[in-house]
This record gives structure tokens, sequence and C-alpha cells, in this order.
């Protein structure tokens, strides 16, 4: 069975990003060794998943709607009202029902490890139905003070155990966790 990872960078006091969903306080640390760990580290996947304001945010780098913003793997959607007026690509599908189903269908299929990505609604969501499998945290030495939570409003306890740390020149950290299901 392949696991479902969130593996997302987050801030000291558990922020994915500003309050209206940007990222520029993580501005500093778009450059060094992290970062191309993290870009090697996409070719380990075949397939993503996230929700509309992940999918969305990716227009200001120039993603195209319907377009997949990791062309190598197919994309999974969770909106119950993203439409796009142009075509679709065959790799990106829209999922507006049975999103427990559908993330238990993927998780069955043969493949890679899932890539959770960003949303912490969406992760809080997934968590609270013990669909997380591992975290790989990026955790970042900066404090934005409020924000998109790591896992929204969820408040459900996971049981972790650490796999794997990692710490960079820029003091940025890489943390791999297993969530041990119960």
């Amino acid at each position: 069975m392949r696991k479902l990872v969130y593996h997302v960078a987050t801030t000291l006091d558990n922020y994915i990003a500003h309050e209206d969903g940007s990222i520029g306080g993580f501005a500093a640390f778009g450059e060094g060794a992290h970062v191309i760990d993290y870009l090697e580290s996409l070719k380990g996947y075949d397939t993503v998943v996230m929700g509309k304001a992940t999918y969305e945010f990716g227009y200001q780098f120039g993603l195209q709607p319907g377009q997949p913003a990791y062309p190598h793997m197919r994309h999974y959607i969770f909106s119950k009202t993203l439409n796009f007026e142009t075509s679709l690509d065959p790799k990106v599908e829209i999922v507006d029902k049975d999103e427990l189903k559908v993330i238990q269908r993927l998780k069955e299929e043969n493949g890679t490890d899932i890539y959770l990505c960003g949303g912490g609604a969406f992760a809080g969501f997934l968590a609270d139905h013990d669909l997380i499998d591992e975290l790989r945290i990026k955790l970042y030495p900066i404090i934005l003070g409020r924000g998109i939570r790591l896992f929204g409003s969820s408040t459900r306890t996971l049981d972790l155990s650490l796999l794997s740390s990692k710490v960079y020149q820029t003091g940025a950290m890489l943390i791999k966790y297993q969530v041990n299901h119960k």
C-alpha cells in the first residue's frame, strides 16, 4: 500500500503561510541545499493531492488553469467549486465528492508514495480521518505569529515516530516522521 506523505514547509510557530495564503515570510529560504533536496524528492512521487487554494497558488508562478503543477505527477485537486473554462490536462482530475474513498483508492493503487501538497485545512481533514502516513516537515527558523496552521483547525492527536532529521546551513531542518496508526 502506498503512503500518503504530507510534505510541507512550516515555521517554528506551526504556520505554512500567512493568513492570506502568501508565503513572503519564507522568502529568505528560497535558495540552498534544502531547496535542492526538496526538488530532488519530488521525483519520488507519481501522484499529488491538494485542495483548490493550493492548486490556485501556482497561478502566480505561471501555472495555467487545468494544467499539472508537477508535470510528471497525476494531480487530484479536491474542491467542490473549482471549474476550468479551458480544457483539463489528462493528468489533472477534480475530486468533488467521495474524498475519503478517492484517497483510500489512491493508496491501494500501485505506484510511489503520494504527495500531499500544502493546505493546512485539507491536511487536518485527512489527519482527522487517519489517512496521513508520513510527515516530511521542512522546519524554517522563522515565526509568523499567525497564519494558516499546519493542520488547519484539526485538534487530532497524532502518534509519531522519528524517521530522520537533517539540519541545513540556513538553519532550516527536514524532519521525517512516521504516523503510527492505532
